[in-house]
This record gives C-alpha cells, structure tokens and sequence, in this order.
C-alpha cells in the first residue's frame, strides 16, 4: 500500500492520527497542496478527484474518501479498535463521523475557503476552478456557534462521542477543533464538556 498525503491538511491529519494510534507504518508520499500539485497530470492519474490523502493498494485500487481508507484500514488491522467492536458501534462511529464531516469541518472549510486569498476560485475542493461565495464564509461562522454548544451537549451525556470507547469520530473531532484556528475561532469557555473531552483526547493521541 501506498499513501499519498499533505501532512498540513485536516483530512491528511484525520489518518495520520489513525494510524498513529494504531501503530501503523505506510509508504508514503507527500503532495504538496501549497503549490498545487494535487492538480498535477501526474496526480490526478492516480486520484482524478484531486483530493489528499489517498490510499493505492497492491492490486492498483485507489481509495480517496477518509472514511473509506480508515474503514478498509481497520478492516487490516483490527488491533486498537477505531470503527467499533460490533455492528451497533460501527454504525454509531461512521454516523458521527458522517455528521461531523457534513458540519463542523464543511463549516471551518466554508470559511476558509469563502474568505482567504489562498482559496481564491478554489471555492472546492476537486479539479474544479470555482469562485468563493463570501456569503457562505459568514453562514459556515453561523454554524459554529450552533455546532459547538450541541457538541458539548452530547458530550455532557458519555466519556466519548460515539459511546464508552475512544474512536475515529474523536479523532474526527479533535482535528476539527483544530482546523477551526485556520480561521481563527475557538470553542467557548462555556462549553466545558468539549474542553475537557479535548484534553482527554490528546492524551490519548500522545
């Protein structure tokens, strides 16, 4: 297996923290997003979606989506269990992880995306020039605030997001809460049920 990577980037940090947990080593290749070369003729022959990280298997398979290489890479090695250890759990972890992707982290990219000078006609991720929509960097702050307090709501309720057990969607979660400084916003003082379940999961990450 090979995996194609830009450490900086909050999906690349999503498996670097899942196979750090793991122990788990890979080849792999950094693509430098700074100067595009996700875009490069020689990238998308590997990942026509041009998106970071990827994972080429032996047999020539390329899987892109993160939920897709961290399902199939816990399929490889079970030890330190992140998808779950049975159906219910497997289905609670993804579902967060789902929700977590389709709010809180399209809500930080939003913003960055919509407002940095870096971002300009990259509205999106992909092999498409689109323009930044200013309104949607003010809508994906809106969204924060409504985001976090429910966040530390579920967490008043259980030790872990998905349950009594460390999982991906934590790891989902605290990479989140860090790709929010990319646009300068912190989680409030007042949500301590997410702060102290973010200390937590740094020590375990550590």
């Amino acid at each position: 297996m090979k995996l194609y990577t830009f450490d900086p980037a909050p999906n690349a940090q999503r498996i670097a923290l899942f196979l750090h947990y793991k122990g788990i080593e890979l080849d792999t290749q950094q693509i430098d997003m700074g100067s595009a070369e996700q875009l490069s003729d020689s990238y998308r022959a590997i990942n026509p979606d041009c998106t970071l990280p990827a994972l080429q298997l032996e047999d020539g398979t390329v899987l892109s989506p993160v939920i897709g290489i961290a399902t199939y890479l816990e399929s490889v090695y079970p030890d330190r269990p992140l998808m779950g250890t049975d159906a219910l759990e497997r289905a609670q972890v993804i579902g967060w992880c789902h929700k977590l992707y389709n709010g809180l982290m399209t809500a930080v990219a939003s913003v960055l995306r919509n407002s940095s000078k870096a971002f300009e006609n990259r509205g999106l991720p992909g092999p498409q020039d689109l323009p930044q929509i200013p309104a949607l960097a003010e809508r994906g702050r809106l969204q924060l605030t409504h985001l976090l307090p429910a966040l530390d709501q579920e967490l008043s309720q259980r030790p872990w997001l998905a349950g009594e057990h460390f999982s991906f969607a934590d790891i989902d979660l605290k990479v989140a809460l860090d790709f929010m400084s990319w646009v300068k916003q912190t989680v409030p003082e007042d949500c301590n049920h997410l702060n102290g379940w973010y200390l937590r999961a740094g020590a375990e990450l550590a």
